[in-house]
């Protein structure tokens, strides 16, 4: 049986609490719930902008992907979670322009969308995922 491992690098934020960047099991990469955060400062960036922070948090994704011997090419499903209803076209066209200039082999991933409270006032987005490493 293959060990879980942690994922961890300093190109996305340090994890604020009790639980890993992302974690790989075998093929499977599951990446925490990321946000608007600078990796160097763990500062929360872009308040009131929805598409520069799902810019940002994606780009903390992706990281976390990378990190773990995946690419972006390997997520098959994205979660994004908005405090917002309001802000989903925003959003959606932030999201669409990073994940189309990311994929390379013309399969997006998934994606489901939640409108919810989160963690911090001024994160407007929160979105994790999964990849699956051949």
């Amino acid at each position: 049986m293959t060990d879980k491992i942690a994922v961890r690098t300093t190109d996305a934020p340090a994890p604020a609490h009790t639980f890993s960047q992302g974690v790989r099991k075998g093929p499977f990469v599951q990446v925490s719930g990321q946000g608007p955060v600078d990796p160097a400062t763990n500062e929360y960036l872009h308040p009131g902008d929805v598409a520069a922070q799902t810019t940002r948090t994606l780009q903390n994704v992706k990281a976390i992907v990378e990190a773990s011997g995946a690419t972006f090419d390997d997520v098959v499903m994205l979660r994004v979670y908005l405090t917002k209803r309001e802000d989903f076209a925003l959003m959606n066209d932030a999201y669409g322009a990073f994940v189309e200039a990311n994929t390379t082999n013309g399969a997006l991933p998934s994606r489901t969308t939640v409108f919810t409270g989160l963690p911090r006032e001024e994160m407007l987005v929160e979105i994790d995922g999964i990849a699956i490493v051949d």
